[in-house]
């Protein structure tokens, strides 16, 4: 018996990326290849701030989800955990953040 993968948020989307938006906050944008796509990364039960506090280790209180149906995006803001350029800040550009959003499995059709 062959196991696969599980399929994940970058599989169905054209592109995730992360950004610096100003010294204090982070901003990840999911652009989804299609509405089915976009279903899935904008469904609340799914994809919500526990789930990004979680994979971030954020305050979930500090977490924005914008959902844009007519362009098939999701876009994630929240604080940055140290201010850009900081001393221990470790991605200056905020340009790997969106990593384990775009691994984060998604649930299998039922």
């Amino acid at each position: 018996m062959t196991e696969t993968s599980p399929t994940t948020l970058a599989d169905l989307a054209h592109e995730i990326r992360s950004k610096n938006a100003g010294p204090f906050w982070v901003t990840m944008e999911l652009f989804m290849r299609d509405a089915d796509g976009y279903r899935i990364a904008a469904d609340e039960s799914f994809l919500d701030e526990r789930t990004v506090a979680r994979l971030y280790d954020v305050d979930e209180s500090g977490i924005q989800i914008f959902r844009i149906p007519s362009l098939n995006v999701v876009k994630i803001s929240f604080p940055r955990p140290v201010s850009q350029a900081s001393l221990f800040d470790r991605d200056i550009h905020s340009g790997q953040h969106h990593v384990p959003l775009a691994v984060l499995p998604v649930p299998a059709p039922e």
